[in-house]
């Protein structure tokens, strides 16, 4: 009995001494790879006023402000909504911008706009799309998906949609819409108005018809 309970302190001595001998190892968690995981701010309930040049050109108000400087391009996001204001030199409001989501590049000084884009200006226009970019350096807003544009006097919808950035001057492409009476009238019909020989050029031809030469019968 003694020599049993002597081989099994042996034996646990023996692995005691195994134990210890192995390298410890370190448990650590790995790196946070890539760095631009890692904003710079982030702000919630956000209202405030932007300036460019000493001049208050912007209010932003949204739930949440994320500025990340690492990643590329650097960019600011809203992910949780944006509502924004447009202010002219003299503080005047020029128009109102809302999307669920936007990122502003400010390296580039473009904006994009996500998930139902409305703006309304200050002469009653209203602007609706999915997306849509404005690029500050050019003073242009563009959008490359289906844009619907209302004014007091039409509304025009297309596939392609660039404005300037107070949107008085705008193309739209592929359009579909409503317009007012005087927007096409005989005046400007060039049909109406060409020359005979013109008409003449798009007057449908007379269908061809078989000639009949069948010999009449004689009694």
């Amino acid at each position: 009995m003694k020599r049993v309970l002597f081989i099994l302190l042996l034996t646990v001595s023996l692995l005691l001494s195994l134990a210890s001998c192995e390298e410890q190892k370190e448990h650590t968690a790995p790196a946070i790879y890539p760095r631009d995981s890692v904003a710079v701010m982030i702000s919630y309930g956000v209202n405030t006023l932007i300036s460019d040049s000493g001049v208050i050109k912007y209010r932003i108000v949204t739930e949440k402000w994320e500025v990340n400087q690492n990643r590329n391009p650097q960019r600011w996001i809203f992910d949780k909504g944006l509502f924004l204001e447009q202010f002219d030199e003299k503080f005047h409001v020029q128009s109102f911008i809302q999307c669920d989501t936007a990122y502003y590049y400010n390296e580039n000084r473009l904006w994009e706009l996500r998930g139902r884009v409305h703006i309304l200006t200050k002469d009653g226009l209203r602007f609706n799309s999915e997306q849509l970019f404005w690029d500050e350096r050019e003073h242009q807003l563009y959008s490359h998906v289906f844009s619907k544009l209302i004014t007091p006097e039409r509304q025009l919808q297309g596939s392609y949609f660039r404005s300037d950035e107070k949107m008085t001057k705008y193309y739209v492409s592929n359009t579909q819409g409503s317009f007012e009476k005087g927007d096409i009238d005989s005046g400007g019909d060039t049909l109406t108005t060409a020359a005979d020989t013109v008409k003449a050029a798009v007057r449908p031809q007379t269908p061809p018809r078989r000639r009949n030469t069948s010999i009449p019968l004689t009694h």
